[in-house]
Formats: C-alpha cells, structure tokens, sequence
C-alpha cells in the first residue's frame, strides 16, 4: 500500500543495483537517527507542525502527477508559460505548486527559469522504469482520502470503515467500480514491480521447477523469475477479471510455452503441481481466519515436499518509522487485514498446518517468508 517519505532511500537504492543489506541497515539507521534528533532538538509544536505539512506536499505530488507534468518535462526543459499552455492550466497556479515542489529537490530549476527533470521527478513519469506516478494517483485520490479522513473512527471500534462507506468490502468495490480497480492495480504493479529486484536479489527462486503466484495479478514477479530463470515455468492464478488481458501479454514476452494463467478464487481452490506457491502481498490484506483460510486452501492443493513463500512486511521490534507502521494503519482503514510480526506469522503458520523454515530479509521492505507443510 502507501509508501511513507521515510523508506524513500530504500527503495530508489532498492530500484537499481541492489547494496548490500547491512549497508542500508546502517544508513536508514543513521537517516532515522537525524530526523529523531531533529525533532526532539525543536520546540514540540514545531515538530508536530513539521509532520503536519508533509500531508499537504504529498498532495501536491499527487497534483504532478495528476496534470502529467513530468511527461510534459521528459523532452527537456520547458519555460513556466511554455509548459502551463502543454498543460493546460494557470501560469501562476502552475508556479506556486513547482515551487513547493522544488524546494523539496522535486523537480528542478534552471538558471532561466525553465522547469526540468531531476533523478527524483524521472519517477513521476507515466513511461519510467520505475515509475511511482500511479501510486500517487491512487493514494492521493478522493476515494482514498475520503477513507482515511475515517482514520479515528477505525481506531474507536478496531474495523474497517472502508466497506461501510463503499457498501461492499474493498476488493468486491474495486471489481465493480473498475475506475477505482483499475488504478488500484496500476497503483499495486508499481510497488510490486519496485520491489522485484531486492527480492530476486535476496532469495534463489530458481531452484523451483514450476511456481505457482496466487493472487500474482499482472504477473510482473513471476515473468522477471522466468526471464531469469531458462527451466522454470510458473503460473498466475487471480480472479478471472484481473488476469483476463494477460494471455495477451504472455504472448507479447515470450512465455507462452512457459507461463500459464489460470482464474479464480484464492478461498476456493488454487492451481495443483507447483513446487512453490508465491503469496506477494496477499496475507497483509486479510484477518487471521481469512488468512489461515487462504493458506488452507493452498496447503491442500501442495504435494509434501513443496513450499509456501510470503512475501510480504515483518513489522520489527523497534520503534524507529517503518514502512509496515503506515501500511498496517491502511489495512485498519481499508482492509480487514494488519501487518504482522515475525511471531505472528510463525503462529498462523502453525494454525494453517505449516512449519515456518526461515525468513529471508530484503532491501525493500518486504520480506520472504518460507514455510513447508507441517508433517
């Protein structure tokens, strides 16, 4: 889900060559450590202020992202007026939001006034390698403002306001308001896609002969796997509406003799022969029971010796910011999901019927969690 401005060294590290763990270990511990020292050196009410202002400029990225301005930009440079009359908006508007926005190294100026590209706007463009564009029109839309201006009421009664304001639970709403799923996915592809490379870095998934990604959505994990992977074969198991158009796009890489695509529902049954079956952000979205029904349901369509791999956040012991502290306040908000701790995954394990072997760490915030039938 959300990605706060705290992670944001990890992932733009973790979207090129992948560092070593303990290096971006020590320098989050270093960041985290400046910006604690930082507030506590200020008045509180400055601090909190502080903090306070960040929601204004992440709305203020939505809006870039929204107009398309770094689409605009990606030719070169262009002069205020010049790129108000591509954009089709007011001169001074247009002006006073890249001034906020540059002075946070969001975009850049130059010497004669021209607007331009820097590394961190190459990121809000629609065509990127990676791109974030899409995460900020989810995360800064209406429909999802309009939830988490219920935050308090979630906190009161420990629910989800999201299926009471929407009628439905979340996944049933995105389905049938495809608008809003379809920017969800784009939103969901996105984040998966940036952490992609610190877990193919972190965990050898090619010693798997045929992996299975059960709610794998676009496929862009397992496709990367196959790409890397010359014996492996996989395939993608979503509901029928998400993986509809994939066959397609199977075909456009290449994979067709490799990579199949199958329709369903994770509650009901899921996809038998796999060696691994690949769980990527999927267990953080739902309760205990419906998480351990979910597992169940895996559990018997795997043989004896396969593996179950989660991949998702194990919300650490310390009290520093952490990616998995906002998301697990999305999933209060949203969802009837949480994030969990290293324990609490050992015990749902258990509870399912399998046996937590060890838990591989990445670059990204995720980790990778793999666990064997219990015998």
């Amino acid at each position: 889900m959300s990605i706060p401005l705290s992670n944001r060294l990890e992932l733009i590290m973790a979207s090129a060559t992948v560092p070593p763990l303990p290096l971006l270990r020590a320098l989050g511990w270093f960041r985290d450590g400046l910006a604690a020292l930082h507030r506590r050196l200020v008045p509180g009410h400055v601090a909190l202020l502080e903090l306070n202002m960040t929601g204004f400029l992440t709305q203020a990225i939505n809006a870039a992202a929204e107009l398309g301005i770094a689409d605009e930009l990606r030719d070169g440079p262009r002069q205020p007026a010049e790129l108000a009359r591509a954009l089709g908006v007011n001169e001074d508007g247009l002006r006073r939001l890249m001034r906020l926005l540059i002075s946070f190294d969001i975009f850049t100026q130059r010497r004669n006034g021209a607007y331009a590209l820097n590394g961190i706007a190459q990121a809000l463009r629609s065509d990127g390698d990676v791109t974030l564009r899409d995460v900020f029109l989810f995360f800064g839309s209406e429909f999802h403002r309009g939830h988490w201006t219920h935050l308090a009421d979630a906190v009161r009664t420990g629910h989800s306001v999201g299926p009471a304001l929407d009628g439905m639970p979340f996944f049933e709403y995105a389905a049938a308001h495809r608008d809003i799923g379809d920017m969800f996915d784009r939103a969901m592809t996105s984040i998966s896609t940036l952490s992609t490379e610190p877990q193919l870095a972190a965990y050898d998934f090619g010693r798997f002969e045929t992996l299975v990604d059960v709610g794998g959505g676009h496929g862009s994990l397992l496709t990367e796997i196959l790409d890397r992977t010359a014996a492996a074969r996989g395939i993608i198991f979503d509901l029928p509406e998400v993986v509809a158009e994939l066959p397609e796009q199977i075909a456009k890489l290449g994979l067709t003799e490799r990579l199949s695509v199958q329709g369903g529902s994770f509650f009901e049954s899921v996809p038998k022969g796999g060696d691994a079956y690949i769980l990527k952000h999927i267990i953080h979205d739902w309760s205990d029971a419906e998480a351990e029904r979910i597992l169940r349901t895996v559990r018997t369509a795997m043989e004896p010796d396969a593996c179950v791999l989660i991949i998702d956040i194990v919300l650490p012991g310390h009290r520093r910011p952490h990616a998995g502290k906002f998301i697990d306040l999305e999933m209060l908000v949203n969802a009837t999901g949480r994030e969990r701790s290293a324990q609490e995954f050992r015990d749902l394990l258990a509870r399912s019927g399998f046996t937590l072997t060890r838990t591989v760490h990445t670059a990204a915030p995720d980790s990778i969690l793999e666990a064997r039938p219990t015998r």
